[in-house]
């Protein structure tokens, strides 16, 4: 029987173009349809009609605390040259306690925009975060 709570946000699993990968944060996931206006001057109305035009998705952040050795994301980021990005599929499921996905986000054509190196600080206690934007053509919803 399904659970009669919502699922938590902190349990998830993203495979990163074939391989799984450990992020901390994922942020961005949205999906946009942009608004159209439209007014005829014969309409009785002195309003716009409204109606659903291009749709459009937000970059991806992904977050990770830095491993030895591990310079993934700044080779990715490097792959992009003279406009012709390496392109992977990524998957972002979020998960129940049993570890079974339940929400599946499928990512398409993703290419790294960015990458964010950790702030650092003498008196600090954290943990070293890095963060890569990728930008897509769209993703698909599963449940």
């Amino acid at each position: 029987m399904a659970s009669q709570y919502p699922v938590t946000a902190y349990h998830f699993t993203v495979d990163w173009g074939g391989a799984s990968a450990s992020f901390t944060e994922v942020a961005g996931l949205k999906h946009e349809t942009e608004l159209i206006e439209y007014r005829t001057g014969d309409m009785p109305e002195y309003s716009k009609i409204k109606m659903p035009g291009m749709v459009k998705f937000g970059n991806i952040t992904l977050k990770r605390g830095i491993i030895e050795g591990d310079n993934e994301f700044f080779d990715w980021l490097y792959a992009t040259k003279k406009n012709k990005p390496e392109r992977r599929d990524i998957t972002i499921s979020l998960l129940n306690e049993e570890h079974a996905p339940v929400v599946t986000w499928k990512v398409k054509n993703c290419f790294a925009l960015n990458v964010e190196s950790p702030g650092m600080k003498a008196d600090g206690n954290e943990v070293a975060i890095e963060s890569i934007e990728i930008a897509h053509e769209g993703f698909t919803v599963s449940m």
